[in-house]
Formats: C-alpha cells, structure tokens, sequence
C-alpha cells in the first residue's frame, strides 16, 4: 500500500455511464441538526447534535481531532479532512498506515482504553468516539481541559449516513461528506435497479471467528439483503451488541446455504489468508456436503475491502458472486479501486490481494 498525499485528489466520476436516482437500500437517513452562529468563516460557533443526541459546541469547524475507530477515520479521510487527525487509537494505527501517523500519536489502546493524558497533551478541537467507547468516561475527563467530544459511528451501517453528515458539519466539510453519500447512493441505486425481481439466493456470513455469523439489525445482514441474497440465520437472535452470534456447526450444515462468505480482519495492507481460509472451510466436518462447497460458491475477503463505505462495497461484491447474469457489465473492483484511489486517497495493490470470489 502507497501512500499517495502528494497526488492532486482525482475529481469524482460516476462509473456507469448514466446518473442513478438515489433510492435507499442500505439505510439513507436525514441528517443531524447544526445551528451556526457568527459570521466569520471559519471561526463560527457551531452546536451540532451527535448521535446520542447530544448538543455539542465547537467554537467553530474542527482543524484538529482525535478520532478513535478505524472505520471513522476512513471517513474523515474521505471526505477531505484526513489532514486535521493528530491522534488515533491503536487499532487505526495498525488497519490504516496510509494514515501516516507515529506512534507517538496513538492515543487509546482500545475502545476502553483511552489515555486522557496524551489527548490533553495534543488539544485537538475535538474528540470523535464511536458509540461503543467509554465516552462517558472521556466526557468525564476531557471537560477539565475544555475539549469536546462528539459521539459519531461509523460500524453501525444503519447510521452511516446520519455519521458521514455529522463528521461533514464537524470540520465544515458538508461539500466532502456530500461525495461520499452520493457514492453510497449510485451503489443502492444501482443495487436496486439491477436485482428488482431476483428470487434471493441463500447466504452464510462468517466474520473473523469460525461459525461468529450475522443476524437481523448487523450491518453484515443488511449488506446480504441489499446483495439479493438471504441469510441463513435471519431467524436467529441472542447477539452480541453488534448483533453477531458464535452458532452451532451443525446448524450451518442443516441449513444448507448456497453461498458462503467469510470475511477476516480488515487491513489496508495485504494480508494473504485465502488459501489457509479455503481449506479450513473445505475441511470443516459435514462442510463437503454442503451445496455451496461442492460447487465452489464460497468467496474470502479482507474487511478493509468489503466493510469500506458501510459494507455498500461488500454489497456490490456479493451481488455480483450471488446474480452474476443480471450483475453482468458491473465490475465491483471498480468500486473498490475508486473508493482506495479518490476517497483514502492512497494506491491499490490488486483488488484480489483483498477480495477472492468463486472462481478465485
């Protein structure tokens, strides 16, 4: 992976030859409020609402943060404020080099495992932590050094809409944010329009653990659904607070799916896992009885990849492995090198160092 900053950012381009309307499939959702008050550009006071429903002040757009979550900061990157991070938890650190931070600017070992100390040290303008960080804790501690916190999400595929315009009115970059959201839109658009009458095709989505899959109200359900495709174990609950459930092996074998997807750690640096994966999937017992493994339908992909833009890459994948007659013309690798090249504004090695299908 290459760093590419000193590029001129490539101007957006629509990969199909005509605009698609923006018909939701992944979640569009109205924006959060903001309230400007002054006139100065750039040192107006802005009240934002975060998605805890929280009002938070900044004296005006945020030139510095703090962003814990490796997803978040694949969004300030992509819409035109990468520049402004000046620390990061460990976890960004290690899935995003591109970022091109040391190590001295690794501010949280974890969700849970801030050090208020160096944040206080750096004085962003502003903090950004996902929901599932102690952000109680950093309200707690950050206000003795007057630095805001804005609780914004970017996992949570349900809100990634809501997520991108918040962080956009965050460093008053709505115009950036605005790109972003039309790329998700053409991908729901084109998803839609593409699978309207499919018969849906049975999926078992595995995430990094062996037999860890999805249920109803995940991200990774919604990317099956939105794919044409139906999860095996949409009628299954007790998940985690991500709404993922470690499940029975013999379920998955009586269940019979006819395709199966396992999607590992997301790293921006290639990580060749395809073949060790293949074979424990093939080796799994009861698994060469299953109609997905006799026949080859079983696809391995790197989370960086298929998680980017809230899963929406993932989708285009997916469809295209689950419908491929009526996907025929749509390259997903497409997608996936426009959303490396002009949105992380860094360089890809292949796109089949993270994303392996069927006939890999």
């Amino acid at each position: 992976m290459t760093h590419a900053s000193s590029r001129p950012r490539p101007t957006r381009r629509t990969l199909l030859g005509t605009a698609l309307a923006a018909l939701p499939v992944l979640g569009l959702a109205a924006c959060g409020e903001v309230t400007v008050e002054g006139e100065a550009a750039g040192t107006e006071e802005l009240t934002l609402t975060d998605d805890q429903g929280r009002e938070v002040t900044l004296p005006g757009p945020a030139q510095t943060a703090v962003v814990v979550n490796s997803y978040s900061n694949e969004f300030v990157r992509a819409i035109g404020a990468g520049d402004r991070v000046i620390g990061v938890d460990r976890a960004s650190l290690d899935r995003l080099p591109y970022l091109e931070l040391s190590e001295e600017q690794v501010i949280a070992e974890g969700l849970d495992q801030l050090n208020y100390e160096a944040i206080a040290e750096l004085a962003p303008d502003v903090v950004i932590l996902p929901r599932n960080a102690v952000w109680q804790e950093a309200l707690e501690q950050l206000s003795a050094f007057d630095i805001p916190v804005v609780i914004a999400t970017a996992w949570d595929t349900e809100v990634v809409d809501e997520t991108l315009t918040l962080l956009g009115q965050v460093f008053g970059v709505e115009d950036g944010a605005q790109s972003v959201l039309d790329l998700r839109a053409e991908i729901d658009a084109l998803l839609q329009e593409w699978l309207a009458e499919v018969e849906p095709v049975t999926v078992y989505f595995e995430t990094v653990e062996p037999y860890l899959t999805t249920l109803p109200g995940s991200g990774f359900h919604a990317m099956i659904e939105a794919a044409g495709g139906r999860n095996i174990f949409d009628d299954a609950s007790g998940g985690d607070a991500q709404e993922e459930l470690t499940v029975d092996p013999s379920e998955v074998v009586l269940r019979d799916p006819q395709f199966v997807m396992h999607e590992f750690e997301p790293s921006a640096e290639p990580v060749d896992r395809f073949a060790a994966l293949r074979e424990d999937l093939d080796g799994r017992p009861g698994w060469s009885g299953l109609n997905a493994v006799a026949e080859g339908r079983v696809a391995i992909a790197n989370g960086w990849a298929t998680s980017a833009l809230g899963k929406s890459i993932g989708a285009v994948y997916l469809a295209s492995w689950l419908h491929p007659e009526q996907m025929e013309g749509v390259d997903p690798d497409e997608y996936l090198e426009r959303w490396v090249s002009e949105f992380q504004d860094t360089e890809l090695s292949a796109p089949a160092d993270y994303v392996q299908g069927p006939q890999a």
